[in-house]
């Protein structure tokens, strides 16, 4: 038995599951009943192995049918996605790309990766939009979407980690000058922050532990911003110590317009996602975009003193 045998009579195993009868599945497929019945029996006979339960009014899935059809579907879907990605490397990259990005991260780090991407193939259109808010994917019209933080489990999606955002403390020399570098985390409290807060609530500063949890310590404050940008300008002024990602911070501390601090201890690390439709045929305008993302963004997420966190591929 080779792969090619297989892969011939599987997309008939699993539409059969799917349907829930042999006559359903010859209807879709387009075939006849019999033909149907004639490819689930080579089936099993290959494999030597029982694909169904069947009686006269139901058709279930045994347990190693089961396998074969979870495993059978994946391996499927991998070769409509080779065949895809081949068939449109053969045409231009052309057609609009609509992206949803957070405002900032998509403003500094997101947007000008894509208009490499865009330089690269004349025929690609951009479209991008700079938000904050969930959006939904689908609904609203775009090709990826590209958001920081825990996501939820979104049904209907696909997710892959493009970049991780490590956190620093820093601030500006001047005011270190005049109110002394920390060294541990107890030295906080003899500073003031300036720091991340919304009415109602303000954002701690987390510091991983080995052992346990994060340690959370929300440092003195006379200043609280809901904007992190606002919070870097106010750190450059000498007004406190801030906790911001590195892709935020990187160019002012090789500029030495911050200096971070309490660099011993392990990095708080956030997670940036890249979010779309689930298809068995991503064109290749998407999937470009992915990894062009994927690429570039762990190199511009760290300090330039430190080394890219890497993501895996998809």
């Amino acid at each position: 038995m080779t792969p090619g045998d297989l892969l011939a009579d599987l997309p008939v195993l699993i539409a059969a599951a799917e349907a829930g009868s042999f006559s359903a599945a010859a209807s879709k497929l387009n075939v006849t009943r019999s033909a149907v019945g004639r490819s689930v029996a080579r089936l099993e006979h290959r494999l030597g192995v029982r694909l169904f339960h069947r009686t006269t009014r139901s058709l279930a899935l045994t347990d190693d049918g089961q396998i074969v059809f979870e495993h059978g579907k994946r391996a499927l879907a991998e070769v409509q996605s080779v065949t895809a990605l081949l068939d449109s490397g053969r045409r231009a990259i052309a057609g609009r790309l609509r992206v949803s990005m957070p405002v900032l991260f998509g403003r500094l780090r997101i947007a000008p990766i894509l208009i490499r991407l865009a330089d690269a193939h004349p025929t690609l259109e951009l479209d991008l939009n700079f938000s904050d808010r969930l959006v939904d994917v689908v609904e609203d019209g775009f090709d990826l979407v590209v958001r920081g933080g825990r996501l939820q489990n979104w049904p209907g999606l696909t997710v892959r980690r493009i970049a991780y955002q490590p956190m620093r403390v820093c601030a500006a020399p001047r005011y270190l000058e005049g109110a002394g570098i920390p060294d541990s985390l107890a030295d906080l409290s003899g500073h003031h922050a300036v720091l991340y807060g919304r009415p109602g609530s303000v954002r701690s500063w987390l510091f991983p532990q080995a052992d346990g949890p994060a340690t959370e310590i929300v440092p003195p404050s006379r200043m609280r911003f809901d904007d992190v940008g606002a919070i870097r300008d106010a750190a450059i002024g000498g007004h406190g110590l801030a906790w911001l990602p590195c892709w935020l911070i990187r160019d002012d501390v090789a500029a030495g317009r911050l200096a971070t601090v309490l660099d011993h201890l392990p990095a708080h690390v956030f997670e940036s996602h890249a979010l779309w439709p689930q298809t068995p045929h991503l064109p290749l305008r998407v999937r470009l975009a992915i990894d062009a993302l994927a690429a570039g963004l762990p190199e511009v997420s760290a300090l330039r003193t430190e080394s890219p966190a890497r993501t895996e591929p998809a």
